[in-house]
């Protein structure tokens, strides 16, 4: 039999859904207690899961249920306190992103858990939807040659007008730093994981909604070893093709010496020799249901994994932070319209 997983929650927010059910459907893992703000909405959710505890005070949750792991799924603004309390007692902890509200707290955040020797892992699950751990392969493997370009368009077509993300997430619209610290963080961890290391970056940056407070567009150039460019391209207002639109939330293409590579918006992988004037597709095993290829369920059972089993572990906090030093690094580059250097 395996072994079990104690998870708490806190959190019970639009994006919370998937996380719960994704405890749900990991053998190892069984849900014990959760924190909400909302006592009706816990009240449903633990009924929903079969959760015997829910609380309104985290460190109360902590102290009485006592898990073997907290799955932070809250706003940034509240990451500190509660990383810092489940760090303070021992208890390894997923944080989700952003990672703090900005990068000087991010450091001292990292620095208290280092001090404690915690483990923290930040819920960045792009890099487990499974066509980017396709294309990981693929690359890996050397299919597509030496990869000259990569661009990444972000069309979720989510955020035009008055009402703008309204529904799902409120809270985007207050955020001063929004299209990268919110969004396009996903492509900094899915461009590093796919090609490595930063070395330079230009950013043009715009606001084209009015009625939010941040960037929700704009153009990023990054330089990778090996001279490999990548485009991350972002408009939160214009759409793609797609059944839905949210599965990949945009279109990425992959241009190397030996064949070209496209990700259409349903999750599709299709490929192109050099020299060759047809496309062809490139079968693999995918999931549309739920969000994102199921890269929740993929990064929390990744998670347990590690725990239980001490395999390799993706996005702990000490090397998240490199993500967080290119994305403070992206927006001193618009503001001053320079190129910026990435210092390993």
């Amino acid at each position: 039999m395996p072994k079990t997983l104690r998870v708490a929650t806190v959190g019970t927010g639009y994006f919370s859904q998937f996380h719960y059910d994704a405890w749900a459907r990991i053998e190892e893992a069984e849900l014990v207690a959760l924190c909400s703000r909302n006592a009706t909405t816990a009240s449903d959710i633990a009924l929903k899961y079969n959760i015997k505890s829910t609380y309104t005070n985290f460190i109360s949750m902590l102290d009485e249920a006592k898990p073997d792991l907290v799955d932070i799924i809250t706003p940034p603004e509240t990451h500190v306190e509660f990383v810092k309390a489940a760090v303070e007692r021992g208890i390894p902890c997923i944080c989700q992103k952003p990672f703090t509200p900005s990068l000087k707290e991010a450091e001292a955040l990292a620095h208290l858990i280092k001090q404690h020797n915690g483990k923290v892992i930040i819920h960045e699950n792009f890099r487990f939807q499974p066509w980017y751990q396709e294309i990981k392969t693929l690359l890996d493997n050397n299919r597509l040659g030496k990869v000259y370009n990569v661009t990444f368009r972000l069309r979720p077509g989510d955020g035009q007008g008055k009402n703008a993300y309204l529904v799902r997430q409120p809270y985007f619209r207050e955020m001063k730093r929004f299209l990268i610290h919110e969004t396009g963080i996903h492509w900094i961890d899915v461009f590093r994981y796919l090609l490595g290391e930063v070395e330079s970056i230009y950013a043009d940056l715009q606001q084209l909604n009015p009625n939010i407070k941040g960037e929700d567009a704009g153009i990023v150039l990054f330089q990778f070893d090996h001279d490999i460019r990548a485009v991350f391209d972002g408009n939160r207002l214009a759409d793609h093709s797609a059944q839905n639109t949210r599965l990949t939330m945009g279109e990425m293409q992959i241009e190397g010496s030996n064949a070209s590579l496209i990700l259409n918006g349903d999750g599709k992988i299709n490929t192109r020799l050099h020299g060759e004037a047809n496309w062809q597709p490139h079968e693999y095993k995918f999931s549309t249901d739920n969000f994102g290829g199921d890269c929740v369920f993929n990064l929390q059972q990744h998670v347990v994994n590690h725990i239980l089993y001490q395999t390799e572990l993706a996005n702990p906090v000490e090397s998240y932070m490199n993500n967080l030093t290119v994305e403070d690094l992206i927006y001193q580059s618009a503001e001053s319209n320079t190129q910026r250097k990435f210092k390993k």
